[in-house]
């Protein structure tokens, strides 16, 4: 009886490829018997042509703004794929589509670009996407007694305090956080 290499070869990266999302933790609408199917289908194409999958990579930065890239891939090896993505979570999957996320230690780049932090006629520490107008708010927080705030202060938040950068972003909070209304 001669041994067969190839079948042994797809039957152990079949087996990995199981662990590998058993210790990710797979999605729950993903079936084990289901993309272990598809994976060698996908492992049987390979000799002939890479194959082709719709990624969504989705960003998620500290101010809450999720960004979402769509990106066409094509990918010889399994083993290739996955380290490239080794650092994303993976959050859905289906036949031609995987969607992984990340999150990011870092302000979105629409509040670096024309962030500003503000405060709304009520009282509210907010960040607007341009100087502040209550047509153009990103995120509230939370309530400030403004009767606390030092008057320059209080006027920096209504002409609007430019975010800029993560270090900017969490030094205003840190600022007005004392002077919130919440316990």
């Amino acid at each position: 009886m001669r041994f067969n290499w190839v079948a042994q070869y797809r039957l152990g990266l079949a087996f990995v490829t199981v662990v590998l999302f058993m210790s990710i933790g797979m999605v729950p609408e993903i079936g084990l018997t289901g993309f272990a199917e598809q994976m060698k289908n996908h492992q049987d194409q390979q000799k002939s042509e890479p194959q082709q999958l719709t990624i969504i990579l989705e960003r998620i930065y500290l101010d809450g703004e999720i960004s979402e890239e769509v990106v066409l891939d094509s990918y010889w090896s399994i083993e290739n794929f996955w380290a490239k993505y080794d650092q994303w979570q993976l959050v859905n999957i289906d036949e031609s589509t995987m969607v992984f996320r990340k999150q990011v230690d870092d302000i979105s780049p629409l509040l670096k670009a024309n962030g500003y932090f503000g405060i709304t006629d009520d009282g509210v520490l907010t960040i607007y996407n341009g100087r502040p107008d209550p047509s153009r708010i990103i995120q509230s927080f939370f309530q400030i007694d403004v009767k606390k705030l030092e008057s320059k202060k209080q006027e920096e938040l209504i002409q609007g305090i430019p975010i800029k950068n993560r270090d900017r972003y969490v030094e205003v909070l840190e600022t007005f956080k004392p002077y919130s209304t919440q316990e």
